[in-house]
């Protein structure tokens, strides 16, 4: 089985964009190590939530991509490498194929460094390096998208959680042909 994208990072940014992808009925992979920074965070300024601890908001984040169809994995990735059209996701005794790759690793360029993806010099503060990405998400490397807070974006959850969407629209869209939009609208009570 290949999946349509592997999203490396289940915080803010990489549960958002599998709660879009799964929603979109692509076959989607989110993968995490449990590190996450969010893992430490008390979190009063994300809309729509008074407040919440960030292993909270991480996990509503994980189910909520699950109920839509994510399948999610806890471990380390050992390497992705390229595999003729698509990418080979490779964690300890287990090997996942990938159309697309999503890097939502917070501050760890690690991975990007592993794929020779550029690294730029991080702007905000205390973040030091970044994966350089377009104005879309895009890498250097086809079909290597990067999300949040490693693409360069704030690293407030909700908008890390907001550049994730957006990236994985872009997956989308790039995957269907056309610009994808995800709107449901409120179903009358009568």
């Amino acid at each position: 089985m290949i999946y349509d994208v592997a999203i490396v990072g289940a915080g803010p940014a990489g549960a958002s964009a599998a709660i879009f992808l799964a929603k979109a009925g692509k076959k989607t992979l989110l993968v995490d190590h449990g590190k996450s920074i969010t893992q430490k965070a008390w979190i009063k300024n994300h809309y729509g939530v008074k407040e919440i601890e960030g292993p909270d908001l991480i996990e509503i984040g994980m189910q909520q991509a699950k109920a839509l169809g994510a399948e999610f994995k806890t471990d380390e990735i050992e390497k992705i490498e390229k595999k003729g059209d698509h990418f080979l996701v490779k964690m300890g005794k287990h090997e996942y194929d990938a159309k697309h790759i999503l890097l939502a690793t917070g501050l760890s360029v690690a991975i990007a460094e592993q794929l020779g993806l550029k690294i730029i010099d991080g702007e905000e503060p205390r973040i030091a390096r970044n994966i350089k990405v377009d104005h879309e998400g895009k890498t250097g490397m086809k079909n290597v998208w990067a999300a949040g807070t490693v693409a360069g974006e704030s690293v407030h959850t909700i908008i890390t959680a907001g550049h994730g969407a957006k990236v994985a629209v872009n997956i989308i869209s790039e995957i269907n042909g056309d610009r994808y939009v995800d709107h449901d609208i409120l179903q009358s009570k009568d």
